[in-house]
């Protein structure tokens, strides 16, 4: 059956009468032994975050059913992206990374879960790369003053008067020493194949992600006038070269690596419609996925061994927001879980599902505000992976 449903339980950790999430899709909060699980932990969830307004990292620990750890506090911080938190590559049992403000100007602070020793970077992060070795970043304070609730507040837009700026844009981190450079500024980004609705509007960047070998990052034009903003899907070198128009159509949403020239995104192509896409970089070719299943926008992620798409919907005439698993070749999409969105908490403090796997492909987990307050929750989805493993086999 190309469309069915399974529906799985999905367990809340930690059980505090506070509130917890963890952010966006495309980043892992299990460390490598899959025991300790990342999240934000906060008193409120009914309202922006102010520029003061603290969240705390918190570590649970999965086995216990606790937490173990308050790792560390942050001004700089979002309810749809969070602060950025992650495991680290070098040594995911032990070292994070995420975004703070200090001295006025947002930076990104690598701390040991352990020992809470700290290093500064003169930075914050987007996208970490792979091995992290680097870090592609750009202007926080103007993606708040474009996109509430994908910025931070508490720092001025310094180009804010300004369309497209030439000294602001995306940036290279070097994770070890801090050293930082523009790679690619939003005045160079105009000028590649510019259009007519340019004209009087005000641009930015949005959503960096590095690709699989550390080769490539996935970047996002927007721009905007009087009504609603246009997308343009970019990749390029980690130094700023060779940068490819990968979709122009208007509309590019959210989007993972393939591989490290394929890219899955939901997408319009003027002649084919809105779809999941994959775009090829390279070639330029594209392929649609799930076209008579996946139907609408969601926040994709290839599971670890690239046999599954697990994404996300929005509320549906039942305020309900559906978890699926899509499996890769064989057009099925199974639906593991629908959860109640309360209407009056939509906009920037709305909670999107973000669905993540771990580390093996056995486990997933979300934001959800279904029980009545904003939480981490845990599902465990082996059954399933397993089970079209055996069949197929």
């Amino acid at each position: 059956m190309p469309h069915q449903e399974h529906f799985l339980p999905a367990k809340a950790v930690p059980r505090e009468s506070l509130h917890h999430f963890f952010g966006y899709y495309d980043k892992c909060p299990w460390d490598k032994s899959g025991r300790h699980l990342l999240c934000l932990e906060v008193d409120f969830f009914d309202r922006p975050p102010a520029p003061e307004d603290v969240v705390t990292i918190v570590s649970v620990d999965l086995a216990e059913e606790k937490l173990v750890t308050l790792l560390a506090s942050t001004t700089a911080w979002n309810w749809q992206m969070g602060t950025i938190l992650q495991w680290l590559a070098t040594d995911p049992d032990r070292l994070i990374i995420y975004n703070s403000r200090e001295e006025g100007r947002f930076v990104s602070v690598i701390q040991d879960a352990l020992t809470s020793e700290k290093r500064v970077l003169p930075r914050p992060v987007y996208a970490v790369g792979r091995d992290a070795k680097f870090a592609m970043t750009l202007d926080f304070e103007r993606v708040a003053d474009m996109r509430p609730g994908y910025g931070y507040v508490g720092v001025p837009d310094r180009g804010k008067d300004n369309p497209h700026p030439d000294d602001e844009g995306i940036y290279y981190l070097d994770l070890a020493t801090g050293e930082n450079h523009l790679v690619i500024s939003l005045d160079q980004i105009v000028k590649i194949e510019p259009e007519a609705s340019f004209e009087g509007a005000k641009h930015w960047f949005n959503h960096l992600l590095v690709n699989q070998d550390n080769t490539r990052f996935i970047f996002l034009h927007r721009w905007k006038t009087d009504g609603p903003w246009k997308t343009r899907l970019f990749t390029a070198r980690p130094d700023g070269s060779d940068i490819v128009l990968v979709n122009r159509d208007d509309m590019t949403s959210h989007f993972d690596y393939k591989s490290p020239r394929k890219i899955l995104a939901w997408a319009t192509q003027f002649d084919a419609g809105n779809h999941y896409y994959v775009f090829n970089d390279e070639t330029g070719e594209r392929q649609i996925v799930g076209e008579d299943v996946l139907t609408c926008d969601g926040h994709c992620s290839y599971s670890p061994d690239g046999q599954w798409i697990l994404t996300d919907t929005y509320p549906d005439e039942e305020h309900k927001r559906a978890l699926i698993l899509y499996r890769i070749g064989q057009n099925d999409r199974i639906d593991v879980g629908k959860f109640y969105s309360p209407p009056d908490r939509q906009g920037e403090i709305r909670c999107d599902l973000h669905p993540r796997w771990n580390r093996d492909g056995t486990q997933i987990c979300f934001d959800s505000m279904h029980e009545g307050s904003r939480q981490v929750y845990v599902m465990d989805v082996s059954e399933i992976i397993s089970s079209y493993r055996r069949n197929n086999h």
